[in-house]
């Protein structure tokens, strides 16, 4: 159902971003993604997949607008249409609110939700005029339940969540649905970081008692993809952590 369809994926390179693009190409999709400094990831991710040309790593800063212009237009060019935009680029930087500063908090906003409304915005137009659109935007269940530590981090899902229910309802008459998942603890770098005495605090809190996988929230991502009856909708991805 995907076949032929053209993607875009911004974070490319790994985790959610990386299982993401894998999924696409594996359905038969053209997919454009961005990084922003790993370029060896980037070209050994083109050189795994990329064997029958349907794959494009673009660099480019999610912060900037123009860049987002920019980079859908080279999505275009190389496949003549783009279907769909998941927006997976983001950052954490966790600490308690009392310790926070000014630079953690606006690198957040900026990454996060400017990220956010750049690259939803430089594509609604192309979507508006073909009367189809996808937009996906990778949340996380930090955005609907409070979790010490990351008053930012959440405050910026939180924020997705609000955008994608009511952008859903501005462009729905012109055939574009815009959704969310929500991950909880996933098997990606940011777990990697957790100190293994707290991940196993952790485990006990999730209802099916492990972490997911990548590959279970790209998943999700394709099921919204392929789906026209979905929007303004919140798929959690977390094992239950959410209930």
């Amino acid at each position: 159902m995907l076949t032929g369809q053209t993607f875009l994926v911004t974070g490319g390179t790994r985790g959610i971003g990386k299982a993401t693009v894998t999924a696409l190409i594996e359905a038969g999709a053209n997919v454009g993604f961005t990084y922003q400094s790993n370029k060896e990831a980037a070209d050994e991710l083109c050189s795994m997949l990329g064997e029958k040309g349907r794959i494009l790593a673009i660099h480019a800063d999610v912060q900037d607008f123009s860049q987002a212009k920019l980079t859908i237009e080279k999505v275009k060019d190389r496949f003549k249409q783009l279907h769909g935009v998941i927006i997976n680029a983001g950052i954490t930087k966790d600490k308690s609110f009392y310790l926070m500063n000014e630079e953690d908090w606006d690198a957040t906003m900026q990454v996060n939700l400017k990220g956010t409304f750049n690259y939803a915005r430089a594509a609604i137009y192309d979507f508006m005029k073909q009367k189809y659109g996808r937009i996906v935007c990778v949340s996380s269940v930090s955005g609907m339940k409070g979790i010490p530590g990351q008053a930012n981090y959440s405050t910026t899902k939180a924020g997705q969540i609000g955008f994608v229910k009511t952008l859903a309802k501005e462009v729905s008459r012109y055939g574009i649905t815009v959704n969310a998942v929500a991950p909880g603890y996933i098997e990606t770098d940011m777990w990697r970081t957790i100190p293994d005495n707290h991940k196993e605090k952790i485990r006990q809190e999730i209802p099916l008692g492990r972490v997911g996988e990548p590959s279970e929230v790209a998943d999700a991502i394709c099921f919204l993809l392929k789906s026209s009856y979905i929007t303004g909708s919140v798929i959690t991805v977390d094992g239950g952590l959410h209930v």
